[in-house]
């Protein structure tokens, strides 16, 4: 069964039901943690009564500064409602490490944001190193991806689409919600990937709720497209895509025509004028939860509950 383990500003804990044990180890990093995995199965093994989880203030447990990478258009649905058809070449992009924030950190809107949209991804945290040209089965996953976590690939929609910029639009700090569990899966457990389902909900209204088997490229095929340029280490975290039912929508078809006659700047102020009706973009005050879990709970990221707070706030 996955062991959970939980960071927080004292160290490092294994999460069992409400209580958590603390990790007897001098890691700092993900990548030390993951090196000391006799630490954290003693912790797991222990008979200690531990300290109450509710206690605790979780801290991602993908430390930084590490390598962020992203898979775009990744689920049939979410590609339905970007307006793609046929098939979807496979693409990447990188996020800053410095975006990557605590799972009940606020997520911290610039003031020259307006629309703010989510999307809940399942992350991989990598175990070993990827080097360039490695090719990875499926039976090969256990040596290269050591846990999961929750992750929230947040997106300053008007910066991505009018700048075509995903660097910057999803960037920002506490763009990337992470954690609250890493949770290290056994090698059996990989064949459990597609059952796990993924639900985001915005101020208690479900948004997304999809499982992995709605994923395009799934992870192995990812890594081994990854590899072909990009190395990774122990402790690197991929974002594996978002299903669909996030805020930003394709327009229909008959718009899109017009839109494809109007020139660039016409085009994405009309686009954005529509949008302004849009209510389902995050506003300040909103509060997001994400949960990613099998249905028998053998696989169980925690939850994940993050207010959206407005850049001139303090967003404690």
């Amino acid at each position: 069964m996955s062991t959970n383990v939980l960071r927080t500003a004292d160290g490092w804990w294994v999460v069992r039901d409400a209580r958590a044990v603390r990790i007897g180890t001098k890691a700092v990093t993900t990548a030390e943690l993951l090196a000391d995995r006799d630490a954290v199965r003693e912790a797991a093994a222990s008979r200690q009564a531990g300290t109450p989880v509710a206690g605790l203030v979780a801290l991602s447990p993908v430390t930084t500064p590490c390598r962020v990478v992203a898979q775009m258009v990744n689920y049939r649905s979410h590609a339905r409602d970007s307006g793609f058809t046929g098939d979807i070449p496979p693409a990447f992009f990188r996020k800053a490490s410095g975006s990557v924030s605590g799972p009940g950190d606020a997520i911290v809107r610039p003031s020259h944001v307006k629309f703010l949209d989510y999307e809940i991804e399942l992350g991989l945290v990598m175990g070993a190193p990827l080097p360039v040209g490695t090719v990875v089965e499926e039976g090969d996953l256990p040596s290269y991806v050591a846990g999961l976590v929750i992750t929230n690939d947040v997106s300053a929609r008007e910066v991505q689409l009018t700048k075509t910029q995903f660097y910057e639009s999803k960037s920002y700090p506490t763009f990337t919600p992470t954690g609250p569990h890493l949770a290290l899966i056994e090698p059996e457990e990989f064949a459990r990937l597609l059952d796990l389902r993924l639900k985001l909900s915005v101020n208690g209204e479900l948004r997304q709720d999809r499982t992995l088997a709605d994923m395009i490229v799934r992870p192995a095929q990812a890594l081994t497209l990854l590899a072909r340029f990009q190395t990774l280490d122990a402790g690197d975290l991929l974002l594996t895509g978002t299903p669909g039912g996030t805020a930003l929508k394709a327009p229909p078809k008959a718009v899109e025509k017009i839109g494809a006659l109007l020139p660039p700047a016409v085009k994405w102020k009309a686009f954005f004028k529509s949008q302004a009706k849009n209510p389902h973009y995050l506003h300040t005050g909103d509060l997001i939860t994400a949960t990613i879990a099998t249905p028998d709970g053998r696989i169980d990221l925690g939850e994940q509950r993050t207010p959206v707070a407005d850049a001139k706030q303090d967003p404690k």
